[in-house]
């Protein structure tokens, strides 16, 4: 009796393992195919930006099409960088996009650390106009915004020393300052915020730690994930700017590279030429999220288990 319920015992256990692993396989099928689905225009720019022209076009009615054959040469690459200053173009992003990126986990933290965690009068006011500023769109505030900027006063030096004059128009600093506070990276923060336990500041604080190490000893490697999810959510929005700098920028040394493209489109009409372009822009959106994807799917999870 007792052999004869070990094992079937032991063939129900191989049942269920046998249904998991169907299972499992069948979602492994599913996400390589949700995977395809999205990664095929991604692939088909990208080999076409090594092939020429009248490949690309003989090649659309066929796999070929996602495929690095023919002719392929760095060409278009050669191209794209001897219409237009793509290079200038690419350095100004990336670093209007790091510096505003930097400067707003610095400042949105440090907001939002000071909302979750200091006694301070009318915090929760002052959170609700933080999050009031969500429901305004860009379009509505860019005017008086590009007003308010051209009256701030701006340094310059020449060969009779340092001045001011008035107005931060055709710079890199009109498209970085305007876009360093950011209602929902303070948001994001503060709920994260909420799951670390109130009890390490005051085991910091009997160790003679204040706010300020709080913060940066404690608070802030903690919130790993947060942080992460910052980054990608604001890495995004700056690296594909085009309305604000296409009103506050004329000279072609300080466009981005979101500008360029429709620079680019005017010099040429060579689709291996504009596939090779916008191969070059998206790449470092690719590498940022992969950088950070793991600590992103962890914050996502982690709010979803909250919430």
């Amino acid at each position: 009796m007792t052999i004869g319920t070990a094992s079937s015992i032991s063939v129900h256990g191989n049942k269920t393992k046998y249904r998991r692993n169907r299972l499992s396989i069948g979602g492994w099928l599913v996400r390589i195919l949700f995977a395809c689905l999205f990664a095929f225009p991604l692939i088909f720019m990208v080999v076409s930006s090594f092939k020429p022209d009248d490949e690309i076009m003989a090649d659309l009615s066929s796999v070929k099409a996602f495929l690095p054959t023919g002719n392929v040469s760095l060409d278009n690459y050669a191209q794209v960088f001897t219409r237009v200053p793509a290079a200038r173009f690419l350095l100004n992003s990336v670093f209007i996009t790091l510096i505003t990126v930097v400067l707003g986990v610095l400042i949105n933290s440090m907001a939002a650390f000071a909302i979750q965690r200091l006694n301070i009068r009318f915090k929760k006011i002052i959170f609700t106009f933080i999050l009031a500023t969500l429901m305004v769109p860009f379009e509505t505030y860019a005017i008086p915004l590009l007003w308010w900027i051209n009256q701030l006063p701006r340094p310059a030096i020449d060969q009779f020393g340092l001045y001011f004059t008035r107005g931060w128009m055709d710079t890199l600093t009109i498209q970085i300052i305007p876009f360093i506070a950011n209602a929902f990276s303070v948001y994001l923060y503060m709920q994260y915020f909420e799951t670390i336990p109130k009890d390490l500041d005051e085991a910091a604080k009997v160790d003679g730690a204040g706010w300020f190490r709080i913060y940066s000893r404690i608070v802030m490697p903690l919130s790993g994930p947060a942080t992460a999810t910052v980054v990608i959510l604001s890495f995004l929005p700056m690296w594909n700017q085009y309305l604000w700098p296409l009103m506050v920028v004329q000279s072609e040394n300080n466009r981005p590279v979101m500008i360029g493209v429709q620079y680019f489109q005017q010099m040429t009409t060579s689709w291996g030429q504009i596939m090779a372009y916008s191969s070059l822009i998206t790449l470092p959106i690719i590498a940022v999220f992969v950088i950070f994807q793991r600590q992103f799917v962890s914050s996502i999870a982690a709010t979803g288990v909250k919430g």
